[in-house]
């Protein structure tokens, strides 16, 4: 598994009000962005917002105290093939199976596993967002 990091999701109880946050930053949205999912270039990483509920529900996982702290990290790959290599590899070096790999509501392709601390990863294979010749995310301006 290559160290590296493509999105940063948090799980948030607002969008609307998360996104001007971060707006107010300076950090400008994506057009990439859609009404339920806010997508914020940030050097070398992607931030996304997502609704917190709909987050944990994706990962398979309660969203109250104590199943779901409201933040994922992904990492996205050339295809669903390596999306299950990178899972299985994951699993064999001591991660916990979250959620299979599976094709996805959002047209992509995605499993989760957490790290021995309970940090969930999603590995996908995102058909919209291909990774340059660096293994960076491409996200439109």
């Amino acid at each position: 598994m290559e160290r590296r990091i493509s999105i940063i999701t948090l799980g948030v109880d607002d969008l609307e009000r998360s996104t001007a946050f971060y707006e107010r930053l300076g950090w400008a949205r994506s057009s990439a962005s859609q009404e339920a999912i806010t997508f914020i270039k940030l050097k070398g990483t992607v931030l996304a917002l997502f609704s917190r509920a709909a987050l944990a529900t994706d990962a398979g996982v309660p969203a109250g105290a104590g199943g779901f702290s409201g933040v994922t990290l992904a990492q996205n790959v050339e295809s669903p093939a390596e999306v299950d290599r990178v899972i299985d590899f994951a699993v064999s070096c001591g991660a916990s199976l979250v959620k299979s790999p599976r094709e996805v509501f959002w047209g992509g392709y995605s499993g989760y596993f957490a790290d021995p601390d309970g940090h969930l990863w999603e590995v996908a294979h995102n058909p919209f967002f291909p990774l340059d010749k660096e293994g960076y995310l491409v996200l439109p301006g």
